[in-house]
Parts: C-alpha cells; structure tokens; sequence
C-alpha cells in the first residue's frame, strides 16, 4: 500500500461475537472525508433496517478525520456514529468528544474503529499500533470511568488514551456516555458498548500522521490560522473593555483582562490583556471557570485544559476540597453543560439562594464528577426538565411505590442540598426503581409516565421536536429561521455551532449583518435578535452552510466549538475570518488538491446521506410533516404578541413551512416533504443509495 497523507490508511474492525480482528483500507471511503461521514456509510451499508441499538446487529465507529494528528489547531474531536436508544425511532446519530482518544487512534494507524456483534462477557479492547487483543475486563466491570481509566493506563502504560464507560453504561442505560480523559463525553451511544460488554478501549501509538505538504507551507498555514482563532466558540471580541480593543461584549467567553487570575495556580497566572497579535497569550484568553460559576471559581482555577491541538483551552480545571468529602479527588474538570446540567436537577435550587454562590459551585462540580464517574448523559440538561415536569405535576408521587417515594430524599432537594445529587445519579446509574426511567429520555419517560400535552407547549421544558424528544440546542433564538431549520435536521438535539459561533461573537449586528452578505449573499441572511424579519433564501443559505460546514467538521475531524474562522478578532481585516481554511489545511495534509467549493459539497453528500438514512428507518419520504416537526410553545410564546415583532423570539407557522420549502430547495431535496431526490442523490455520488431507496418505494 502506498504511503497515506492526513489518513492513517487503514480501518480497524474488531467482531466481539467471533473474536475476529481485521483490518481495511480506508480509500474507498475517502469521498466520506472521515470520521461522520465513514459513520455514515459503513452504517448505511452494513446495519439492516429495524436494527435496534442494543442488538448485536448494531455497531458503534469511532470515527478520527484527515486533519486530526496533524497538530492543526483545535483538531482534537472524536465522532462516534451509532443508532440512539432515546430516539423513539432509534435513527442514526452522532455524539462527540474530545480530549486525545481520537490523535492516538491516528497515531496507532487507524482512521476508524468499527466494533461489532458483541461479547457474551465484559471485555476491553487493547490496541497497541497494529497490536490489537480482545482481553478480559471481568476486574474493570462495575467500576466507574475515573478508576477505569486508571486501571487501563496502568496496564498498558504511559501515553495509553482510553475511552470507556460507566455504571450506565454497563446497565444500558439510555442517557449513557462513552468517556475519555476525565472530562470529555460523547452522550447518548455508552449503552450500545454496555450492551457488547465492552467495557473500555485502551490506545498507545506511536505512528506518525504524514503531511504531503512542505513543511515550512504548514507552519505558515497555522501561523495566519492562530492570527484569526478568537476565544471559546470563536468569539472574537472580550468581554470587557480592553486597551487594544474595539469593541467588547459582556457575553463574550473571552474573560481574559488584567488583573484576572488562574488564582489556584503556584504561583497564580495572570491572564493579562491578550492582545490578539501575541499568539502566545491564545490560552489565556478563555478563563472560563468565572465565566461558568462567577468570581468565586478565580482562586480555584488551577488551569485552563482542553483537547490535544488546541491552544483555546476551555475546560476549566478547579480545585474543589469539599469534593473530598463525597469521596471524590479535589481536582475537577469540566466545561458548559457538564457543570450546569447538575443545576437543573436541583430544582429548588441552591441553599445559600446564590446561583453563583459557593454552594452552587460545590452542586455544579460534585454534579459533574458523579455524572461523568458513573457515565450518565444530561441530554443537553434535558433529564433535569423532565424530573422537574413530574415532580412539579405531582406525577412521581402517582407512578413511584411508595417505599420507593419515601426513601427518596426529598428534604435534601427541598433545601437544595448538593447531596441530593448523590442519591439521584446513582438511581439513574444503576436503573434503581422506577425514578431511573428518567435515564431513559424525555420520549420514552414522557410516554411511560403520561405527560400532559403541557410538558410539550410550556417552553419551561425546552422541548424541541415532540417526534424526537430532543430539547433546544441553539434553534429559534439563534439567528431566528436558521437556528430553527437546524434544529429540525437531525435525530438528537442539534449539536451545530456554526451559527451561534457568528451570532454569538460579540461583534456589533450591524458588522456581523455587513460580514453576512459576504459569505451568503445579503445582509438579510441575519436579523437583529428578537426583532426578526420573515424568511428569505438568503437565511436558507445560512443555515445549508452551517450544517455542511458542521457535517464536514465533525469529519475532517475539527471542532465545532471553535470551526469556521468565519470571524477573526483582528480590526486590520475587518474582523474578517478565512473560510476556506479547512479546504487549504486539507489540501496541504493529503496533497489532493482541494477547493473550498469541493469540500463544502463533500459536506453536502455526508449530510444528503445521513437525511436517506432517516428516511430509509423511518420508512417515509414526509419528512416535513413526521420528522422536522416543532413543539407549538415556539410558535405560541407571548399570545399577545405577533411574530416579527421586536422583542419576541416567536415564530410564525406559515412562515416556518416556507422555510423548511426554502431549505429543501437548497439542498435538492424535494420540496414538499423535504426528501432526498434521486437526481440529487446522483449528483452527490450517491447513485447506490438512490438505487435502494427506489426499491423500497422510498424516492419522492
């Protein structure tokens, strides 16, 4: 085999029913870019039709991109591809993590793992380079991912990278993890490793990733990237008022400034001005422990860590003592959702009444290390929304036994008492009772539990699709119709940044309006928050390219977190960005030449084929009216209020069908139920899909 350029070249596949270990070339999936899109197509081709998630039949690809390994900045992801059990068609979908699981893959030789059938005892996967065993993991059964993680790299040795799963995990739980690191979870997929009995997969390589390009062209190339990388989810301006800045924006997750410390460090580090031109000060400028949990968190925060490449670095890293207390080490990471989920159990919120307060901070971190220890996924801070629907509708008290109902500790949670959280996630872990339902999704608890129509219309439980149960992740309030059409194009809730990355930037509307025209042709592409203006093409194009540029980061593999440098901070470009520079990192890693155009519509096949997918297991091609659905309340809001008026973040129902037409129009779908047509499915080198759609009567 000739040498591999960006790829590794080859393609693990490990059968946990037979014991057989093989491998493959990567190149005939080389139009699928990488990780997703390698998901996709092996799923496409090899999962029957009314597989469940917990059949052996399923199977799980761990999924590395071209560019992850290089050392490109913020290239760190690992996209993991299976059938969701919350899903209550369990459609095909994505979860993510990052860390350094997904370099070492590459550094062992392998652009994908794909595991399949399962075993009929608890093992783990051994994977030293092109050394790979199935060994016994009888002794790892039962622990949680910290002591996991532990016992693999002692095995093994130093540099071993491990992902691996809980307590949830183990019980098939739906709302289960796959970890790696200490604080980085890919949610929703742990319960399909439960189901195979594989308990952990454990990687040390020390393999090379090649780069055709000239060594000196790639320097240069991060250099100019570095100069335009903002903070956290790109935003490029900080958040209060800085000597050698324009603007500032106190939304900005860019926190660094003088006088603001990594106060737990020996001795404390100053994140100081961070002028954008000094590419050195890149990682001081997203302190976010005092973005998520306020000033208290400055004398805790030890450092700020992150995933492998990235110099961004937005997992803050505290040390805690009272989390001792629970049992657990004083060191705590963690970033966004993993630190506020926990909060939105605590229902009656904290005792000391201060969301920023001390007591808050000890609730978000134990939270964290309980719900990352035993693998248990939040669904986007759904769970705590559906444990607040029944228990402020008085439902628990109806469905639970009794002696469960009182064994609960209930005064805990009244007084908001963190040790509440103690008692919950072990219930949800271990499927404790009939409470732990809850671990099953909003879907199927809601359905179990006979919610009211409310649980759906009240915007208090964030439901999004009713036909999915997933929850809001950045729809209508993020830039109106695009957020929105995003939201209803896959199976779990949206994980897209690409939009909130641009709107969220802290740039000046009027700017980010002026940059919009650029990239998608007018202005018009964004409105002014809460004062929204009815659908146009030029909003579909906004939202066709954040979706394909999300598809092809989560293949090539980049974060969506950071990725497209659509913006920069830099006032001498006019806060311009660069986004043809995926295209040029790519062309440089692989030596094929590639255009901006050429890898968006790569991206456009990755995504065409995962919407043939759904409509293949869904078996119809109305995906306007039995998929991309939306709860009444984003249409209801404020009553007496109409849509487009300023101050409301509603939509309006006719207008929201012509932007789904609008959509389906610019992706080639069919216009009236937003299906696949054979003619794009052609166009995009998908004839073979085309072809089996035919046959089971699935083209519009």
């Amino acid at each position: 085999m000739s040498k591999a350029y960006g790829w590794a070249g080859s393609i693990l596949r490990v059968n946990l029913t037979t014991g057989v270990i093989s491998a493959e070339e990567t190149s005939k999936y080389k139009n699928y870019i990488g990780g997703m899109g390698f998901g996709y197509r092996i799923m496409w081709d090899e999962v029957p039709v009314g597989t469940k998630p917990f059949d052996a039949e399923n199977k799980v690809i761990f999924g590395a991109g071209p560019l992850t390994g290089t050392g490109m900045p913020c290239s760190g992801r690992t996209n993991i591809t299976s059938l969701l059990p919350s899903n209550p068609y369990h459609l095909i979908t994505d979860s993510h993590m990052g860390g350094h699981f997904s370099p070492a893959m590459k550094y062992a030789g392998w652009d994908a793992i794909i595991i399949e059938g399962a075993s009929d005892k608890p093992v783990w996967l051994k994977i030293e380079n092109d050394n790979v065993s199935i060994e016994d993991a009888s002794g790892l059964w039962g622990k949680g991912t910290f002591d996991t993680t532990a016992e693999v790299t002692k095995m093994m040795g130093d540099n071993t990278h491990v992902a691996c799963i809980g307590q949830a995990g183990e019980n098939m739980v739906n709302l289960a993890t796959i970890m790696t690191g200490k604080s980085h979870s890919a949610g929703g997929h742990g319960g399909i490793l439960g189901s195979k009995k594989l308990k952990a997969i454990g990687i040390r390589g020390t393999k090379p990733v090649n780069i055709a390009g000239d060594r000196s062209e790639w320097i240069e190339l991060d250099k100019y990237m570095m100069s335009l990388i903002g903070a956290n989810n790109q935003h490029v301006v900080p958040n209060s008022p800085q000597p050698w800045a324009e603007y500032h924006n106190p939304g900005s997750r860019w926190t660094g400034k003088e006088g603001l410390y990594w106060g737990g460090a020996n001795p404390p580090v100053e994140t100081g001005v961070c002028d954008p031109h000094d590419m050195n000060s890149v990682g001081l400028r997203t302190q976010k422990g005092v973005f998520d949990h306020g000033p208290l968190a400055e004398d805790l925060t030890v450092r700020m860590g992150g995933c492998q490449a990235c110099p961004v670095r937005c997992h803050s890293q505290l040390k805690v003592s009272k989390l001792k207390d629970y049992g657990f080490s004083e060191y705590i990471a963690n970033t966004c959702m993993g630190y506020f989920s926990p909060g939105g159990i605590m229902i009656k919120g904290w005792s000391d009444g201060e969301g920023r307060g001390e007591v808050a901070l000890l609730g978000r971190t134990l939270g964290a290390s309980l719900a990352d220890d035993y693998g248990v996924w939040c669904n986007y801070g759904q769970i705590g929304r559906d444990f607040k629907y029944a228990y402020e509708k008085g439902i628990l008290e109806k469905v639970l036994p009794k002696d469960e109902y009182d064994s609960i500790p209930w005064d805990k949670l009244e007084a908001g008492d963190p040790e509440f959280l103690v008692d919950f996630y072990r219930r949800i872990a271990f499927k404790e009772g009939e409470l732990s339902h809850l671990g099953e999704g909003a879907s199927w608890v809601s359905k179990r539990w006979n919610f009211g129509e409310d649980f759906y219309t009240d915007n208090a439980y964030k439901i999004w699709s009713p036909q999915m149960g997933f929850p809001v992740h950045h729809s209508n309030e993020a830039a109106s119709q695009v957020g929105a059409l995003i939201s209803c194009m896959f199976n779990r809730d949206a994980q897209c940044h690409t939009h909130i990355n641009f709107t969220g930037s802290g740039l000046p509307i009027e700017l980010q309006r002026e940059i919009a025209g650029e990239v998608w042709g007018s202005p018009d592409a964004l409105d002014i928050p809460k004062n929204y203006t009815p659908m146009n093409e030029y909003k579909a194009k906004f939202a066709k390219w954040s979706i394909v540029r999300n598809v092809l980061h989560d293949s090539l593999t980049l974060c969506n977190w950071m990725w497209p440098m659509t913006l920069s901070p830099l006032k001498e470009r006019g806060y311009r960005g660069d986004t043809s520079l995926e295209s040029k990192f790519l062309t440089l890693a692989t030596g094929i030449n590639f255009t901006e155009a050429e890898l968006d519509l790569a991206g456009e096949r990755i995504f065409t084929l995962h919407r043939a997918m759904t409509v293949k297991q869904m078996g119809t091609i109305d995906m306007r009216n039995q998929h991309d659905r939306i709860a009444d309340w984003v249409f209801d809001d404020d009553p007496d209020v109409k849509p487009f008026t300023e101050g409301t973040d509603k939509l309006d129902r006719e207008d929201m069908e012509l932007a789904l037409t609008m959509f389906y129009k610019e992706m080639g779908w069919d216009e009236k139920t937003g299906a696949p047509t054979k003619e794009t499915l052609v166009r995009l080198g998908l004839s073979d899909v085309a072809d089996q759609l035919a046959e089971l009567k699935l083209l519009p």
